[in-house]
């Protein structure tokens, strides 16, 4: 929001200087990215008058014009196309330092010859003065300019440019930021009460307004203004738009733009003449209704939109454009005058989804209040029937059906001090408030206040104590130690997991990824050996961007598995990624479930190449040994059993299971992805996944882990060899040998299956760790409790020894 001094000070009596008051508003929360002092490099540049207009004897592009300067004339060179005389313009001397139009830098005018005749100066354009960019023609001022008069003197001023928070719509108008400048300044504003004679006929009898959708249009206002001459800005009017970052285009236009700067309100003139039936209807627009907007583009409309009608079409879309079926032109004659307040949602969804962000747009999506209708448009009414030369209609059409009052909101003084941690009495928070106009009275030490008609951002109590910080000042509030020890923060479980997963993982060479939650059916259905539709059937959104995301994902699958495709083209080594993230489980009519799962998957070469050799791929086991790593990271004991996945190689896949409490927790599953699903996302070589599901896995995690001290006494290490049928699972065998309290540790060492043993068997070797926390094992010990685990492993699996 560009400030103008000059215009601030019409508001409130700006006594400080320009850089102490850019502090001071920017430690008030307004912060002032920036001070441009317009007109500082502006001597020599002095204002003139073109009294005559000759061909260039030389060039038939040039003209030779010859400008009054008050006491004398200057004959200079100029190809600009909108040269007229009788216009006032702004002529550098020579000496007179200007931007250059191509290093943009300021450069010392000089005198030249162009084309055989002397210039000695120069016919500016606004990039020259670093107005603007603006240099396809010459800066034409209005004729109220003087000539002779030094520009500096006439357009010259100093501008804040103030970064103003989502929060503070108030603060995107001048009277907004005078109502701030007034408070931390210790200044009363002057902001007049707008009157104007009223001459023509009632408004009512002229015309209608009619709210059908009163949830997206609270408050809608008009007023008439009748033989009005459509004409340019007076130089004040103009001068004060151009130091707002406005170009003047009219008088109404102009006078508009100039009133939304002012009150923050943005207004929109219809020609009244070409509204038919003399009716305004608020509405929502009709599904695909095609719509011509001032910038002569056709804009397809939905039902989300809110529109400006008349009984017959539509001629504006709210808040955002007009239309060219009801544009004020040069012939118009009678202004229909609008100032509304717009449900700022509905405003975001249409300026965004349609691509026209405007000044206006901006102000309406913030929520600025409704009661900054009537004064807003009452100013640009006197503005118009004056500038404009027109009658005012009797009366102001105010349809109000949202309309709410102020609510006091209370709160105490010990409040203030629990929340600032400064103790402030009533009296300074009084004096805070009143200072931002704010009614406010005090009983005791409780303090009622009602935000002015201008603050929509004010509705709690903490605002309100906010507001107190801010005029006594954020930078004020001293800086104190804490009396008590800091407190410990609450622990996150889920958070804490999910960080010591990926810790656990980068340090086994993974690399984290993040996809989206937005995927197909296709993608889907594709981690499948047989493709179909998962079930439950996945989460359809109602508003896809795309075909490829028209669905929530059921699993994280999928989008991993496209990521790897992805990476593969441009990496030959070994991949290993993965992701936890939320999968949406369809529940009927009720909102999908949304459970988190650690999902990862591995590809390509187990280690780089080497003249060493021992190139080989990720497989089975290399899947199996990262998960139980990862779980003996964790501190979790985790077991394998058989699965049933369909996405999985059936004979290369198991399920992780867990014991809490002696009841079995299924975790997850892991495995080599079917050939089927990797040739179905183009994927060479074997492929690798596991998939955790973290809702099952955090009560296991969230246990204390208890420091065990490192055992005094010696280990006896003995070895096993089992021939056992060969559909008997290692587990089984590991479950029974690790419910042996003095086995400490148990490990396969050898698996064989061959001529050695009989048809139907396999041969499994164990290493057994015996080790006693309070003595040292004797061979009698352990050769007792190795002969009691083989009798069980031969009476409930049938093995024997080999």
């Amino acid at each position: 929001m560009k400030v103008p001094l000059k215009w601030l000070n019409d508001y409130v009596k700006v006594t400080l200087p320009a850089a102490e008051l850019a502090e001071r508003l920017t430690m008030a929360g307004l912060e002032v990215s920036e001070i441009i002092t317009t007109g500082g490099s502006w001597d020599n540049v002095i204002i003139g008058e073109i009294t005559a207009i000759n061909p260039h004897p030389n060039a038939d592009r040039l003209k030779l014009a010859t400008v009054n300067l008050g006491k004398e004339q200057e004959t200079v060179v100029c190809g600009a196309p909108n040269l007229n005389c009788g216009d006032k313009i702004a002529f550098a001397r020579v000496g007179a330092r200007l931007i250059h139009p191509e290093s943009r830098k300021l450069e010392e005018l000089k005198a030249a010859k162009i084309r055989g005749v002397e210039s000695r100066g120069m016919i500016c354009s606004e990039r020259e003065l670093g107005i603007s960019d603006s240099h396809e023609g010459i800066l034409v001022l209005s004729r109220e300019a003087a000539a002779g008069t030094a520009l500096a003197d006439f357009m010259g001023d100093t501008v804040l440019d103030i970064d103003i928070t989502t929060n503070r719509p108030d603060c995107l108008s001048v009277t907004g930021i005078a109502h701030e400048v007034a408070a931390i300044c210790g200044q009363k504003t002057n902001i007049a009460e707008v009157s104007y004679e009223e001459t023509g006929e009632p408004i009512e009898k002229q015309a209608s307004v009619e709210i059908i959708d009163s949830e997206l249009c609270p408050r809608y206002c008009a007023s008439l203004i009748t033989n009005v001459t459509i004409k340019e800005s007076p130089a004040w009017l103009q001068e004060r738009l151009i130091a707002g970052g406005q170009r003047p285009i009219n008088n109404i236009v102009d006078i508009t733009n100039y009133v939304m700067l002012e009150y923050g309100q943005p207004l929109h003139s219809f020609d009244y003449e070409k509204l038919r039936g003399k009716k305004i209807i608020v509405r929502r627009a009709k599904d695909s209704e095609k719509f011509y907007t001032l910038d002569e583009n056709e804009r397809e409309l939905t039902s989300d939109m809110l529109v400006i009608g008349d009984s017959e079409r539509t001629v504006a879309i709210a808040g955002v454009m007009g239309g060219l079926n009801s544009d004020v032109t040069e012939e118009t004659t009678s202004i229909l005058l609008e100032a509304a307040s717009f449900n700022a949602a509905s405003l975001h969804y249409t300026s965004h989804h349609l691509g026209l962000t405007s000044e206006a747009s901006t102000r309406f999506e913030r929520g600025i209040s409704a009661g900054l209708t009537i004064p807003a448009l009452k100013h640009a009414t006197q503005l118009i029937a004056e500038l404009g030369g027109g009658k005012a209609a009797k009366g102001i059409i105010d349809v109000y059906p949202g309309k709410k009052e102020l609510q006091p909101i209370t709160f105490t003084a010990e409040k203030v001090k629990r929340v600032l941690g400064v103790e402030y009495s009533v009296d300074q928070i009084l004096r805070a408030l009143k200072a931002l106009d704010i009614d406010c009275k005090a009983d005791g030490t409780k303090v009622t206040g009602t935000a002015p008609y201008w603050r929509s951002d004010i509705r709690l109590d903490v605002d309100l104590i906010e507001e107190v910080a801010r005029v006594h000042g954020y930078e004020k509030i001293p800086t104190t130690l804490f009396r008590d020890t800091i407190p410990v923060p609450d622990q996150n479980p889920e958070l804490t997991l999910k960080k010591a997963i990926g810790r656990g993982l980068a340090g086994m060479g993974f690399q984290e990824v993040m996809t989206y939650t937005l995927t197909s059916l296709d993608m889907m259905s594709k981690v499948y050996a047989e493709p179909h539709i998962p079930e439950p059937k996945p989460v359809h959104i109602a508003n896809p961007m795309t075909e490829e995301q028209e669905y929530l994902r059921s699993s994280l699958r999928g989008n991993l598995l496209a990521t790897l495709t992805a990476n593969r083209r441009h990496e030959e080594g070994g991949i290993a990624l993965f992701e936890v993230g939320k999968v949406f489980v369809g529940r009927g009519n009720d909102l999908p479930d949304e459970p988190e799962i650690l999902c990862g998957v591995m590809n390509g070469r187990r280690v780089e190449q080497s003249w060493l050799g021992g190139e080989s791929n990720y497989d089975f086991q290399d899947v199996k040994g990262v998960t139980e790593g990862l779980f003996r990271y964790l501190g979790i004991e985790v077991s394998f059993e058989n699965s049933s996945d369909e996405g999985l190689h059936p004979a290369r896949q198991a399920a992780v299971t867990a014991q809490k409490n002696g009841k079995k927790i299924k975790l997850g599953v892991i495995g080599e992805v079917h050939p089927k699903v990797a040739d179905a996302f183009e994927i060479e070589g074997t492929v690798c996944v596991f998939e955790i599901s973290l809702r099952a896995l955090l009560p296991l995690a969230a246990h204390v882990k208890m420091y065990k001290p490192i055992p005094r006494f010696p280990s006896i290490v003995r070895d096993m060899a089992l021939v056992i049928d060969a559909d008997i699972t290692n587990q089984r065998i590991l479950d029974i040998i690790k419910s042996f309290s003095l086995i400490r540790e148990v490990e396969l060492f050898d698996v064989y299956a061959g001529k050695q043993v009989a048809a139907g068997k396999k041969s499994l070797a164990y290493r057994l760790v015996y080790q006693s926390s309070d003595h040292t094992l004797t061979d009698e010990e352990v050769n007792k409790v190795q002969e009691q685990v083989l009798a069980r492993l031969t009476k409930e699996l049938g093995a024997t020894l080999r």
